[in-house]
């Protein structure tokens, strides 16, 4: 398949998250997706602008982000209007993100297809991960199909969501395209390894592919208490009553994220396998597989870290800082902003509640 821009493809881009588990390198006034986290001179934001740029014209790519991050999202894709930068007042969770993108697009383009995709995650293989974006952009123009891309799991990964496919072919001209079965949420390593053994499971990357009308009416159906919200906006959206309404309603919306609204709940709902190369960046642990490796195992950030009898560590050290490590293995070493973090890397799930208590014992300057 080509991989050509296309008048009716959208995109929506979620940037609101703060990136909790890759503190401290990622904080609340600057998350990872604002970052170089790969050390590549590109940010993980701008790198997902340009590769949907490839599909969608740049007057189709909108960007939800949350208000405080209007200037970050400007500096680094300074060629996006600002009415294609959407600015939520409040974390509401990708729902009502997703909703208020909807009716945006609407007032553009009723037919429009669109593919919602997170911000902040690593596609190695680019041209392939167009292809099966335009793949379920087909799909989803010619049946009234939610699909997901799912990831053909590589391990028993207990951080991930995950898909269960039903057999059988449902769309002749891609056979990884199936009907799905059943969603689960981040099982335990026993669930997990038992999935694998299956073969019917896939990752969940949280990537979307509809036609708008179709997400319209499954909003109307599952989620009408949050349609209704922004469906009362028509008429104001781009127009300077815009700011005003968006903050009312971000004020009454739920908290409730598009997987367990929607996604779970309809009959309509396809998943497409994909192998890509990719990973969500979720945890550093996942940045450590994503980065490349020294003799000893050792990722490493950092032009002055020097290493002595340490292995299979993540490190990520101020350019001009000399680091000395001795004697470690597996560990997350990590100095930014006047914060040190050591950590075992297989104790990382507990940064969450590290986060806490620092806000707690320290105070916000510190996350």
């Amino acid at each position: 398949m080509e991989i050509k821009k296309n008048e009716n493809n959208y995109c929506v881009i979620m940037a609101g998250g703060i990136g909790v588990r890759f503190w401290p390198l990622s904080k609340t006034n600057h998350p990872k997706q604002f970052i170089d986290i790969l050390g590549t001179g590109e940010t993980l934001i701008r790198k997902t602008f340009r590769r949907f740029l490839r599909i969608c014209p740049l007057s189709n790519i909108y960007i939800v982000t949350n208000e405080q991050y209007f200037g970050l999202v400007k500096e680094q894709i300074p060629e996006l209007p600002e009415s294609q930068i959407l600015l939520e007042p409040a974390r509401r969770n990708t729902a009502p993100c997703i909703a208020y993108a909807n009716y945006k697009i609407q007032g553009k383009n009723p037919e429009a297809a669109v593919v919602v995709a997170p911000s902040d995650h690593i596609i190695i293989h680019e041209d392939e991960f167009l292809k099966d974006i335009l793949i379920g952009l087909q799909a989803a123009e010619e049946h009234d199909w939610l699909l997901t891309l799912g990831i053909k799991p590589t391990r028993p990964d207990t951080g991930y969501g995950y898909i269960q496919f039903q057999d059988g072919v449902v769309y002749p001209q891609e056979k990884q395209l199936r009907k799905v079965k059943t969603f689960t949420e981040k099982p335990d390593r026993e669930l997990a390894e038992r999935f694998l053994a299956t073969g019917e499971f896939l990752w969940n990357s949280g990537i979307f592919i509809w036609k708008l009308r179709s997400i319209q009416q499954a909003f109307s159906q599952f989620l009408p208490e949050v349609d209704d919200l922004f469906r009362s906006g028509i008429g104001k959206y781009d127009t300077p009553e815009e700011k005003a309404f968006i903050l009312d309603t971000y004020t009454i919306c739920r908290n409730i994220s598009i997987d367990y609204g929607i996604m779970e709940k309809a009959e309509n709902v396809y998943v497409l396998a994909a192998d890509f190369g990719w990973s969500d960046l979720g945890t550093w642990g996942s940045l450590y597989e994503a980065r490349e490796k020294d003799d000893h195992g050792n990722a490493i950030v950092g032009k002055n870290v020097l290493c002595y009898d340490t292995r299979q560590c993540i490190i990520n050290m101020p350019k001009n800082k000399l680091v000395v490590i001795q004697g470690l293995e597996d560990y997350i070493v990590v100095e930014q902003d006047h914060v040190l973090l050591i950590c075992k890397k297989a104790d990382e799930q507990q940064l969450r509640q590290i986060v806490n208590d620092v806000k707690v014992e320290k105070g916000d300057k510190f996350v």
